[in-house]
């Protein structure tokens, strides 16, 4: 019995929590306080647009006029200290602050009055999946989103902001859907790429086999799970915030927040089919896999068919009986053509199989 040895896959993620159990809630802790956090501020209306990196949070103009609204977007969530001037600075829940730097948190939508708290899981580009978890804190007209490292899928509203589009004319739940919608959004070139590579699994499998395919595709399913998660996650949360009124969020940016529910919903099903994708392709390797075994046995036993025969003349004539000694005696070892006619009829024998083979069909793939 041959055993094939498979490449088995590395883990996503780990579960991973900094504090230990019986901490009182709210305990903000700090992984490296000696790692930089980024802090950058856009504070914009229809007609003026401020951008800026804050290198101390008592910088941030939280004293705005209320006809502006301010973003304030954190890159770093290891260094505790910064994150709890953050929360004083903004009157932030310290339950939402212990969330923020335990990025293990599944994606919800909290509701504190006059602030909202919203989780999410944002995909990075790569050839393995890679996600971070993204707070995102919403108030009467400021946005706050915090990041565990620097790289996101926001630039395009940056730019939408800077270009005078509709999003300067509205008010910060409008930003609010905007990030939630570019991270939502980001999940379908990663769903784009996983298709790909199932389309290109497939042609591999047809071409050539080999142990890694098997591999590579429980890699890409157990991917495609743990996408789907996230999605049925992120698909709760916003239907949460469509669901439960709040005067934060205005009836017309709900309007724009379930087409975000309905993106989720989309992105389910094609994960699901990409999952289910994922299983035809195993049954697919394992049915060539067999398909060419079988294609082997088939060749070995008409050869050992062909022969077959050949090897019993081959016997009869190798005995070498002595007439001398026996009444069975065999003429043909002591005729001068023996030889011949001995090869002559194993080359009858063995075209005469072969064309036989070929007129029933045995020998065509």
């Amino acid at each position: 019995m041959i055993r094939r040895r498979l490449r088995i896959p590395k883990p996503t993620s780990i579960f991973r929590r900094r504090n230990p159990p019986a901490t009182a809630p709210g305990t903000v802790t700090s992984s490296d306080e000696t790692k930089p956090v980024i802090i950058r501020e856009i504070c914009y209306n229809t007609q003026r647009l401020t951008e800026r990196h804050i290198d101390d949070l008592e910088d941030l103009k939280i004293d705005q006029q209320p006809d502006k609204i301010l973003w304030v977007d954190v890159v770093g969530v290891h260094n505790g200290h910064v994150i709890q001037k953050l929360g004083e600075l903004f009157d932030l829940h310290p339950l939402t602050l212990e969330d923020v730097v335990h990025t293990h948190q599944r994606s919800k939508s909290d509701d504190y009055g006059d602030r909202i708290y919203f989780v999410v899981r944002m995909l990075h580009d790569g050839k393995r999946l890679n996600s971070e978890q993204v707070s995102l804190f919403l108030g009467p007209n400021f946005v706050i989103s915090i990041q565990e490292r620097e790289g996101d899928c926001f630039e395009p509203v940056r730019e939408r902001i800077r270009q005078k589009a509709r999003i300067r004319s509205q008010r910060a739940d409008y930003l609010f859907y905007a990030l939630i919608d570019a991270i939502i959004d980001g999940y379908f070139p990663q769903l784009e790429e996983y298709g790909s590579r199932l389309e290109a699994l497939e042609d591999r499998i047809f071409k050539h086999l080999d142990d890694d395919q098997v591999s590579e595709v429980y890699e890409i399913r157990r991917d495609l799970m743990h996408i789907r998660k996230l999605l049925w996650q992120h698909r709760e949360s916003v239907q949460s915030l469509i669901r439960v009124k709040h005067d934060l969020i205005e009836e017309e940016t709900r309007v724009y927040l379930r087409d975000c529910h309905d993106h989720t919903i989309q992105l389910i099903d094609v994960s699901e089919a990409f999952r289910d994708q994922c299983t035809n392709l195993r049954e697919l390797h394992l049915s060539e896999l067999s398909a060419r075994q079988n294609e082997v046995m088939k060749t070995l036993t008409i050869f050992a068919t062909i022969f077959m025969p050949m090897s019993f003349v081959a016997g009869v004539y190798g005995m070498n009986f002595d007439h001398r000694v026996s009444d069975w005696n065999m003429p043909e070892t002591e005729w001068v053509y023996g030889y011949p006619f001995a090869l002559g009829l194993m080359a009858v024998i063995g075209v005469g199989l072969f064309v036989y083979f070929w007129r029933r069909g045995w020998l065509k793939g």
